[in-house]
C-alpha cells in the first residue's frame, strides 16, 4: 500500500483543461497510475464506496475495484493517521459534502475545498471551504459551486481548474488568477492540534477595491455527532464560530480575522467565520488568518482563552 507520506508528500497540482460549472467537474481522470492510486488512497480516507470513487475517476465500478486490489488499498483504509499533526487531505469531490440547501451549492468545486480529520476517531472529518465566497464593489466576485450568477457567468466565461498543490507533509495551497487580474490564493498549514490558514488577495486591476466581504465554510456533514441540522449547538462569539456534540464534550472550533461575520447555515450544516479584506489599492496585496482545532472537555471558555493567547489572528 502506498504510506501516508508518500501521499501527503505528491505534488497534486494537475494541468487539465478548462471545465464548465456542470457535473462534468465532479469527473477528474487521472493522467497516470501514481496519481489514481494517490487519489484512491485519499477516497479511501474519506471512506468513499465504489460508485463514489467511480464518479470522481472515471472508471467503472469494476476498474474500481481492480485498481484497489492492485494498489493494496482497503476501504476503510488502514493506513495510520500521522502522529505529529491532523490529517489534511484535498477534499476529492464527487460526495456532496452538504446534507441539505443542496440548492445553495449546485456542482461543488473540490479545488477549493480541504477535509480535516477530527483527532478522535478515524474516520470523521470536516472540509473546509476556503473561500466559498468572495464579494467586492464589483460584485460576487468568486463562487466555488453553482447558486448564483458571479461576474463571470455575466460575461460568459469560465474559470479553469486549480487543484491545490502540497510541497511539504503538512501544507496545502492554492493560487487562482481572475481574468480582470485579480489574483488570490489560501495556504492552510496543519499542526499537532490546529490547522492554521492564510488566505491573501492581489488587486491586479486599475482600480481600488472595496466591500471584499469573504464566505468561509466548514461543513460537518462528516463529522460524527455535528451532523444534526441544527444551530443549536453551535456558538458564535465574536471571530469564532464554534459547534458541539449533544453532550458538550467534543468541539469544532473556526475562526477567520479580521472577522465580518460570525453565523451557521442549519440545514447545511456548517460553521461560518466570515472575514473581510480591507479595501485595497491597485497593486496592494491583503491578508487574512484562519483557524481550525478540535477540542475534547467541558471547558471551552478556557479553551478560547488558550486559543487567543496564541495571537493567531495578529501573526
Amino acid at each position: 500500500m502506498i504510506s501516508l507520506n508518500t501521499l501527503l508528500l505528491f505534488v497534486l497540482a494537475l494541468t487539465l483543461p478548462v471545465k464548465t460549472h456542470s457535473a462534468d467537474r465532479q469527473l477528474r481522470p487521472c493522467r497516470n497510475e501514481q496519481e489514481l492510486q494517490l487519489w484512491l488512497q485519499n477516497m479511501a480516507w474519506h471512506r468513499y464506496d465504489h460508485r463514489e470513487m467511480a464518479m470522481v475517476t472515471g472508471l467503472d465500478e469494476q476498474q474500481v475495484a481492480q485498481k484497489l486490489k492492485e494498489f493494496r488499498i482497503s476501504v476503510p483504509t488502514t493506513a495510520a493517521k500521522p502522529a505529529d499533526r491532523l490529517l489534511m487531505l484535498p477534499y476529492p469531490g464527487g460526495r456532496h459534502p452538504r446534507i441539505g440547501f443542496l440548492d445553495g451549492a449546485v456542482d461543488p468545486w473540490r479545488e477549493t475545498k480541504i477535509s480535516v480529520f477530527c483527532p478522535w476517531d478515524d474516520h470523521s472529518y470536516v472540509v473546509a471551504d476556503i473561500p466559498e465566497a468572495i464579494w467586492s464593489n464589483l460584485g460576487l466576485t468568486w463562487l466555488a459551486h453553482t447558486h448564483v450568477p458571479t461576474i463571470w457567468d455575466q460575461q460568459g466565461l469560465v474559470l479553469p481548474v486549480s487543484e491545490w498543490s502540497q510541497t511539504n507533509d503538512r501544507t496545502l495551497q492554492n493560487t487562482w488568477r481572475l481574468p480582470n487580474g485579480i489574483e488570490f490564493g489560501t495556504t492552510a498549514r496543519a499542526e499537532r492540534d490546529h490547522v492554521r490558514m492564510t488566505m491573501w488577495l492581489k488587486n491586479g486591476t486599475d482600480k481600488p477595491l472595496s466591500d471584499l466581504r469573504v464566505q468561509n465554510c466548514v461543513m460537518l456533514k462528516g463529522a460524527a455527532g455535528f451532523a444534526d441540522q441544527t444551530n443549536e449547538n453551535k456558538r458564535f462569539e465574536g471571530r469564532y464560530s464554534i459547534a458541539a456534540t449533544a453532550d458538550k464534550t467534543r468541539w469544532i472550533i473556526t475562526g477567520w480575522s479580521p472577522i465580518d461575520r460570525a453565523w451557521g447555515n442549519a440545514p447545511c450544516p456548517c460553521l461560518h467565520a466570515d472575514p473581510k479584506f480591507p479595501d485595497c489599492a491597485p497593486g496592494e496585496t491583503k491578508t487574512l488568518h484562519g483557524w481550525l482545532s478540535f477540542y475534547e472537555g467541558s471547558d471551552i471558555d478556557s479553551e478560547l482563552q488558550r486559543i487567543n493567547a496564541t495571537g493567531w489572528f495578529s501573526p
